[in-house]
């Protein structure tokens, strides 16, 4: 019967044996035909449910006719989100097409499409365009397509399966559901977002969707949020659902394991979804990003020159003319103490005409050039003692003063000779020097190895704080009045007056008595000034109203000596150690301050107060003990910090001392000197704006510079621990101006001080005032959070700042900016500074 059928062969009955030939052809042409029909039931499917059916034949082909590399742009795009291994086996994936272009061995698909892949998507008529259009090609023309499936089939071989969809490693037994996932792979689809991806309605006809779509995917996952929800909002849904379907009986266990709102699957892609749910890593949210581009559209900063009376010169809390005015008295120099505007001033201070690149140290300490600081009233004044004088474009400074016409240098020497235990640069480092004129004295004493606080007024000896400042030597515009100076109790080794215009007397010594609350127990105050060696009848009463003064106070005085090149004398007074001789006096007067009332370390704004401070006697309490000699006591942890007590960052206090030089001496060495771009022989006036330990600045000892370390008034109070490691600096609010000129840095290190600041203060202002105090060509190197880091930056750029580097790293960022010349060309009027 069965041969009966197929008996017609040219009208003839056939033999057996040529009836089983032509059986066994039938047969095998029924077999080639259904391996037609699975490998085309194994294709379009996967298209039908990945891309819809709008995309044309070209863009298939398009699709197909990748270059020989195989790696597309979308995939290149969304490695970066994925896991080491499954970049790796990406590589590896798109590798093998280079490896293996043949189609034909695409026979490596078993049945197992017909397991995943229902008859009836072969029966829907939408799909049939596709269909056809891949049936008429050749065989040549059509097989190409297939090969994707044949790079991602050969990955089991390995022993192992890198899907591309979510960067997930399958294990071998899950080979047959990887193959799967891999034909969706191959029509086109960047899988990292899942297959529902181009269910948008847009699928993949154009490339450059396909691209931004895994970047905007995985932010979303990165997140923790499902992409099905942002699929669920596009105008396709209804197509989108079926063809979903589609994909979930493909997926089989990986749809039941995790749901089908899930994009990814079990194993190494969900841990890593896990991960990410919990953090963001350095990948920032779509909300994150969204409100700071509409914060940076809504904040668009606009500055203006300030115009003021003090013009180049301004400095806010000095100048406020309004205030000045409005004072009772000016009998205690109140008019040169600090009134700062109720609102600090958010314009930008004009350049001298003709300003220059300062000369550098250390030539500068002889020569600036005039137009930087274009003042000749102090040359006038000062010029036969040797203070400044005008030479050409030049102001040039010979090292004297009023005291030392013949030069500093020899000057400091007389001193150590009259005192040898003041011991330059070993007993003696830190020192304050009280109307210090230009500062020659100070900076001088660099040769000995020695860190001088100078100050004094800003008054008529027109911008001598400010020359100081342009030399490269430290100094702030201060005055001895009727509040505290900015420092804590007891850090001074030496404190020297010559002919500083201060009368120590008067008032009970109350001026006196606050050098006496920062002077070292132990340490030395120098007084160089006509009343010690000339004998007028003024001079001679001061000398007389001293002597009882500082008797009363237990001051020794240790020496009276003349330097005869000099014509002058000096005479020297030690502070004592001990509470013996307070005990002992007949008279409580200067009286002793009430331990309960009386804070010595109290220093911002603190009214001037006529009474001592008893001295420490207990060994473990600072001020005890003398430092350590220089340069041992920089690195020495002070004495007076116990373990009991926890440091700023958390740890026991000297552990926490310790820990900050190393950071700093590790930041410094590995990227400040080397990293930043930066000319450190063009660097001398630097500023830290938020000390701590001092941990910067002691790591920059070995160059040529000296740092300012500054403590937030509300910040931990560490300033003592600065001064007993030889170091120096100074209480402020940032919420205010700074007691110096303008142009007065060459560097300035913000480490998470603009953050700490920015709700109590205005951060515009701020950012202003650094752009006053820096000098054109400065740096500012900020170590903040990216958000803090971000708003600086924007600032910065407005103010044309040249921006030489940025980095951040979970959540925290390093800048390094440079101030440029550019000023403004809209002017602010400062009501209160002007005259």
């Amino acid at each position: 019967m069965a041969l009966g059928k197929y008996t017609r062969v040219d009208g003839r009955r056939s033999s057996t044996n040529y009836c089983s030939t032509a059986t066994l052809v039938a047969f095998v042409s029924l077999c080639l035909v259904g391996v037609w029909m699975l490998t085309t039931s194994s294709v379009v499917p996967v298209q039908k449910s990945d891309v819809p059916a709008l995309e044309t034949n070209d863009e298939v082909k398009q699709q197909v006719g990748e270059s020989n590399d195989g790696i597309t742009r979308q995939f290149e795009d969304s490695s970066g989100d994925l896991t080491d291994d499954a970049n790796k086996g990406d590589g590896g994936s798109f590798t093998q097409d280079e490896k293996n272009p043949n189609p034909q061995d695409n026979t490596a698909f078993p049945e197992k499409p017909l397991e995943n892949v229902p008859d009836e998507n072969q029966e829907k008529p939408e799909e049939k365009p596709i269909n056809e259009e891949e049936s008429k090609p050749e065989e040549n023309q059509e097989k190409p397509e297939e090969k994707p499936i044949n790079e991602e089939e050969s990955k089991p071989e390995d022993g192992s399966k890198t899907e591309t969809k979510n960067g997930e490693s399958k294990s071998g037994d899950e080979d047959e559901e990887s193959k799967t996932e891999d034909t969706n792979s191959d029509s086109g689809e960047t899988k990292t977002d899942g297959s529902e991806n181009s269910d948008d309605g847009q699928g993949n006809s154009e490339e450059d969707d396909s691209e931004k779509k895994p970047e905007e995917n995985s932010t979303e996952t990165k997140d923790g949020d499902k992409v099905d929800g942002q699929i669920e909002n596009m105008d396709q849904k209804e197509n989108k659902d079926s063809e979903q379907n589609s994909g979930e009986r493909k997926e089989d266990g990986e749809a039941k394991e995790q749901g089908t709102n899930e994009v990814f699957p079990s194993g190494g892609q969900s841990e890593l979804l896990n991960e990410t749910t919990t953090q963001n890593g350095a990948f920032l949210t779509q909300a994150a990003e969204s409100r700071k581009e509409k914060e940076g559209q809504q904040t668009v900063y606009s500055w203006k020159v300030c115009n003021v009376t003090a013009g180049p010169d301004y400095i806010p809390c000095l100048d406020n003319l309004q205030a000045i005015k409005s004072l009772p008295s000016t009998k205690h120099y109140e008019h040169r103490e600090r009134h700062c505007p109720n609102e600090p001033p958010t314009c930008l201070v004009p350049l001298p005409e003709g300003y220059k690149r300062p000369i550098t140290w250390p030539t500068s300490r002889d020569k600036i050039w005039y137009y930087n600081v274009p003042h000749t009233k102090l040359a006038k004044l000062k010029g036969h003692q040797n203070w400044v004088k005008v030479s050409g474009e030049f102001l040039t400074f010979p090292g004297g003063g009023t005291q030392f016409k013949h030069g500093a240098l020899h000057y400091i020497e007389f001193i150590e000779e009259a005192m040898p235990d003041i011991a330059w640069g070993k007993r003696s480092r830190v020192v304050l020097d009280v109307g210090c004129g230009v500062a020659s004295f100070g900076g001088f004493l660099f040769d000995k190895d020695v860190l001088t606080m100078s100050f004094a007024p800003k008054d008529e000896h027109e911008a001598q704080v400010q020359f100081a400042l342009e030399r490269g030597i430290p100094a702030i515009s201060a005055v001895m009045g009727t509040k505290r100076l900015p420092f804590p109790a007891m850090v001074f080794d030496v404190v020297h007056c010559a002919r500083c215009r201060v009368p120590w007397h008067i008032e009970g010594g109350k001026l006196l008595l606050e050098l006496n609350r920062v002077l070292r127990p132990g340490g030395f105050f120098v007084w160089s000034a006509t009343p010690v060696y000339q004998k007028l009848a003024d001079d001679v009463q001061i000398w007389n109203a001293m002597m009882e003064l500082t008797k009363s106070m237990c001051w020794e005085l240790v020496v009276v000596k003349r330097d005869e090149v000099n014509g002058v004398a000096a005479a020297i007074y030690r502070k004592p150690t001990s509470n013996d001789c307070y005990d002992k006096r007949s008279q409580n007067e200067p009286p002793m301050c009430s331990s309960d009332s009386e804070d010595a370390n109290a220093a911002w704004n603190v009214p001037l107060q006529a009474c001592m401070h008893k001295v420490p006697v207990d060994t473990s309490k600072r001020g005890s003990q003398w430092p350590e000699q220089w340069p041992a006591r920089l690195n020495k942890t002070p004495y007076w910090l116990t373990n009991s007590e926890v440091g700023v960052y958390g740890r026991p206090a000297p552990e926490d001392f310790v820990s900050d030089y190393e950071h700093w001496k590790r930041v410094v060495t590995k990227s400040y000197l080397n990293g930043m771009g930066i000319s450190w022989s063009e660097v001398r006036n630097v500023m830290d704006m938020r000390a701590v330990y001092g941990g910067f600045a002691a790591a920059l000892r070995e160059l040529n510079v000296w740092v300012m370390n500054v403590v937030s008034i509300d910040a931990p109070d560490t300033l003592p621990i600065l001064y007993e490691r030889g170091l120096f600096g100074i209480y402020h609010n940032w919420c205010e101006s700074f007691s110096t000129y303008p142009r007065s840095y060459d560097l300035l290190h913000a480490d998470h001080i603009f953050s700490k600041i920015k709700n109590k203060c205005n951060l515009v202002a701020v950012v202003a005032e650094v752009d006053r105090i820096l000098r054109p060509e400065g740096k500012l190197i900020v170590r903040d959070d990216v958000e803090t880091l971000g708003q600086v930056e924007t600032m910065l750029r407005s103010m044309n700042w040249e921006i030489r580097m940025t980095y951040s790293k979970e959540k925290e960022g390093l800048l390094c900016a440079q101030k440029t010349l550019w000023r403004p060309t809209e002017v602010e009027t400062i009501l209160s500074a002007i005259a």
